[in-house]
């Protein structure tokens, strides 16, 4: 693994690694993180990618894990700033192998990004993991409890007064700009989620997707339903879709949830999945455009 830094635009900057396996190179992959979750999360997984012949690039979101330069409520990022930099991630990593095909795995806000891509054009499938849409009534119940007064009096006053949203210290999310947290508020409580808050633009981004998207639910998802998994793959309209559910019990596992999937202990049971899944991509038509 090696630390890149890759510049954005003349103010932002954001921190990368990248895995590079030690032969051949089988594809390309960018994982989108989930919200509030910073790429040291996702090493070990990375790593076990790279065994497999894949080159994988994390990265953070300006204002946020490794990428965060100064206190963080001087920060004046939006969700819409960092689908900026999940894009440029992207261009930057085809860029470094342009012979090779281009893959995103991305975890809950990670595979909800792309669809507000300007440039979809170098993506050949994505896989989604625990991703769907964060419309609070579409949440899991203890979520969906607690979706009134996270979104209508915690989010507001906490950030208010902190000038970003404390979630560390709250024991929610984590720590996050206060552009991101209110928008992303503004997304969590319209029907259609961000695609609806961001309105008629953000229905065409998503629209214009043509890449083949493969979703995972978990049956255990403490934060998302089939439901909304569902939804948010509807969004992706013109898109080939679909949604697979994996049960814990399947793979001997009393538990996975929503942050699972990533962990170790699931390098012999689900990351091989990861790794069909990509597979299957090669045989699907792409038809992602620049929009």
């Amino acid at each position: 693994m090696k630390t890149e830094t890759l510049r954005v635009d003349a103010n932002t900057t954001l921190a990368l690694r990248v895995y590079e396996p030690d032969g051949e190179v089988h594809a390309s992959i960018v994982i989108g993180a989930a919200m509030g979750v910073r790429q040291d999360f996702y090493a070990a997984f990375a790593a076990w990618l790279a065994r497999q012949g894949f080159r994988i690039t994390t990265f953070d979101y300006r204002g946020h894990g490794y990428s965060l330069q100064g206190p963080m409520r001087a920060v004046r990022a939006t969700i819409s700033d960092w689908v900026h930099d999940y894009e440029a991630v992207v261009a930057a990593a085809k860029a470094a192998r342009p012979g090779v095909p281009m893959y995103l795995i991305g975890h809950s806000l990670g595979a909800q990004l792309p669809g507000l891509m300007a440039d979809t054009s170098a993506i050949d499938g994505m896989l989604g993991v625990a991703a769907g849409s964060g419309y609070w009534r579409d949440t899991a119940p203890r979520v969906r409890r607690m979706a009134p007064l996270l979104w209508g009096l915690i989010v507001p006053v906490a950030t208010r007064l902190c000038g970003y949203f404390p979630g560390k210290r709250l024991g929610m999310i984590g720590d996050l700009p206060a552009g991101v947290i209110r928008q992303w508020r503004r997304w969590c409580l319209h029907p259609r989620y961000g695609m609806g808050a961001e309105g008629a633009a953000a229905e065409r981004r998503y629209a214009a997707v043509g890449f083949p998207i493969l979703s995972l639910a978990l049956a255990d998802d403490e934060l998302m339903t089939l439901r909304g998994i569902e939804h948010l793959a509807g969004f992706y309209s013109q898109a080939p879709t679909r949604v697979e559910i994996l049960d814990p019990h399947a793979v001997g596992a009393g538990r996975i949830g929503h942050f699972g999937f990533f962990r170790p202990q699931f390098s012999a049971t689900l990351w091989p999945r990861a790794v069909a899944a990509l597979a299957t991509f090669r045989s699907e038509p792409v038809t992602s455009t620049t929009h």
